[in-house]
């Protein structure tokens, strides 16, 4: 098995080939230069969502190459702060929950301001039909994804999901987290495993093992092959079979995957439940922002 990053905070046999060698490394090699600054976590996500912008507006010539060209060059500009809030928040101790929405909200930002300026330079009603039908696509997909890589993430370290970093009163934060979360209270028989500390190294190498398959699967989720899947798209000259890709294929995808993963937390269930005294169901909430972070 390789080690893991540098910071610990994700695990490689999980990880797209681009954030490995190419996005992780290019954020890790800024980030001493963003803490001598003193720039925040917050404001790498908003400096992310401005590459991400420029991106979108680049695209609006979609049509001519060089112009697709500077899109992709700006997109994974902005994967690379995506990737960079994260260590900042990290290295300076400043994750918040605050923090942890305004880096999903940038997130689906950027591609909302892409699917709209797309859907402009087309000027048809099916063109906004295919932008609204795969921006609905992507956020749901999204979402699933990122909770299942937070699940992954926390129980390959052999942890109990915990209360942290909880939204206090703010509506916004309460709701993410519990669209963030949803999925969490249908694992809790599994995750009770992680409530005993005999077991739970056992229970968390065994799950490893496993899970990583429906999570390699569910790669194509990531925002890094969305960001390749539509410059393909606009290379060849119809971005709307970006928005196929992700209305059929990433759909599949998201279906097979997280049911894979629950069938993997039903063997381990019945493996190891024995074991597992009965206990109240904890307490979930969203991981904090270093296990969500692109």
């Amino acid at each position: 098995m390789t080690s893991p990053p540098p910071d610990g905070s994700r695990d490689r046999r999980i990880e797209d080939p681009s954030n490995l060698w190419i996005i992780h490394p290019a954020g890790r090699a800024l980030l001493p230069w963003a803490i001598a600054r003193h720039i925040s976590a917050n404001l790498v996500s908003v400096l992310g969502f401005l590459l991400g912008a420029a991106a979108a507006a680049a695209y609006a010539q979609w049509h001519d190459w060089r112009f697709a060209l500077v899109g992709l060059a700006l997109s994974i500009g902005w994967l690379i702060a995506d990737g960079l809030d994260g260590m900042v928040a990290r290295a300076t101790g400043t994750a918040s929950a605050i923090g942890r929405v305004l880096d999903g909200v940038c997130d689906h930002g950027v591609f909302i301001l892409i699917y709209v300026v797309i859907a402009t330079s087309i000027g048809t009603g099916e063109g906004w039909a295919w932008a609204l039908g795969a921006g609905g696509a992507h956020i749901v997909q999204s979402s699933l994804y990122e909770g299942e890589r937070a699940r992954f993430h926390r129980r390959v370290r052999g942890l109990a999901p915990v209360r942290k970093m909880a939204g206090g009163g703010n509506p916004i934060v309460q709701g993410y987290d519990w669209l963030a979360t949803w999925i969490d209270r249908i694992a809790i028989p599994f995750d009770r495993l992680f409530t005993n500390p005999a077991i739970a190294s056992s229970v968390a190498a065994a799950y490893g093992d496993r899970a990583k398959w429906p999570m390699r699967l569910m790669i194509p989720l990531t925002a890094n092959v969305r960001v390749y899947a539509l410059f393909l798209a606009c290379l060849v000259g119809d971005p709307r079979w970006f928005w196929w890709f992700e209305l059929v294929p990433l759909f599949v995808i998201t279906g097979i995957g997280i049911a894979w993963h629950r069938q993997v937390e039903a063997t381990l269930l019945r493996q190891f439940a024995a074991t597992v005294p009965a206990a109240a169901a904890p307490v979930f909430s969203v991981q904090p922002k270093d296990i969500n972070q692109q």
